[in-house]
């Protein structure tokens, strides 16, 4: 049977080119399904509040962490204090600023210093191979068995002694704390780094990397890390609540910020000392704290959902 096409006219009219479906990347799918998880969206506004807050209130309510009037002492909340006053008549809502930008600080910056470590380390491993990622792994794997927070702590009171014999000021506490806690905090991100690495770099772009005669260096540092971004923000965003927490840990036990200068760690351990008579010293600052961890994490897990490339684009 013979069969005749169909006439121009009856074909099916294609769309014109200035309206067909344009294509979405990578980032632009991460940030529509971030902003359908609540959660993480208000985390991420709680977290700029607060470092708005820590960084700009100060200035603009002409707040200081070290003004004292011994004739407060010990007051309750009010306008004027919205947080109390403690035994020497410290503003503890001032305090609690200051003590939230120093935790903020320390947390990202000791995260920084675990994040460059660990990405270099488990970067260079995974691609070398072989028995130098042996060596690199056993090393990572003897520091792990070491009990890092008495590893912390012996390096917090060897630097707080060569700070005391060297007479250093309180801003060479705070850079040992950041390299304290960041000397420990990158195995997790050696390991994770190092997994992702063996996986691409089988790849048909690190093949062709190699064929066109890039260098080692640049196929690590420019082809293999920015595909690696999603797990790295994730897991840094993650690690931010563990430095914090550390951080506290060590002013709790005196060998975190000195005095004059407080981080929310110390504004705990004051508060604690005085938890049954004045209250109020330990629930502000414990509040801030506790509703800084819950954000970092919530804001972590959205990050996680959002940055994973085998969820359903819908």
């Amino acid at each position: 049977m013979l069969r005749l096409s169909p006439s121009p006219d009856r074909l099916p009219a294609l769309p014109p080119l200035d309206v067909a479906e344009r294509g979405s990347s990578l980032g632009r799918d991460a940030w529509r399904r971030l902003r359908k998880n609540r959660l993480a969206v208000a985390s991420g506004l709680f977290l700029l509040a607060l470092v708005l807050g820590c960084t700009v209130l100060p200035g603009l309510l002409g707040l200081s962490y070290s003004d004292i009037d011994l004739a407060l002492g010990y007051s309750p909340p009010s306008l004027r204090y919205p947080l109390g006053t403690d035994r020497l008549g410290h503003d503890v809502f001032a305090r609690t600023l200051f003590g939230c930008r120093i935790s903020l600080a320390v947390g990202l910056a000791a995260t920084l210093v675990s994040l460059t470590i660990g990405v270099t380390w488990g970067a260079v491993a995974g691609y070398v191979g072989g028995k130098l990622d042996a060596v690199m792994m056993r090393i990572v794997d003897i520091v792990y068995a070491l009990p890092f927070t008495v590893f912390v702590i012996l390096l917090m009171v060897f630097c707080d002694a060569l700070a005391k014999r060297l007479q250093f000021g309180p801003t060479w506490n705070l850079l040992a704390l950041f390299a304290a806690i960041g000397a420990v905090e990158w195995l997790t991100m050696a390991r994770i780094v190092r997994g992702q690495v063996q996986s691409l770099k089988r790849m048909e772009f690190v093949e062709a990397a190699r064929t066109l005669g890039l260098g080692h260096g640049r196929i690590i540092f420019r082809h293999l890390l920015p595909n690696l971004l999603g797990p790295v923000i994730v897991y840094t965003t993650l690690t931010i609540p563990g430095v914090m927490l550390l951080e506290a840990f060590l002013s709790f036990l005196g060998l975190g910020v000195k005095a004059p200068m407080s981080s929310l760690g110390t504004l705990l351990y004051d508060g604690q000392l005085e938890m049954e008579s004045q209250t109020w010293l330990l629930l502000g600052p414990g509040a801030v704290f506790a509703l800084t961890l819950l954000a970092l994490n919530f804001m972590g897990d959205g990050l996680r959902d959002a940055l994973d490339v085998r969820a359903s684009a819908d």
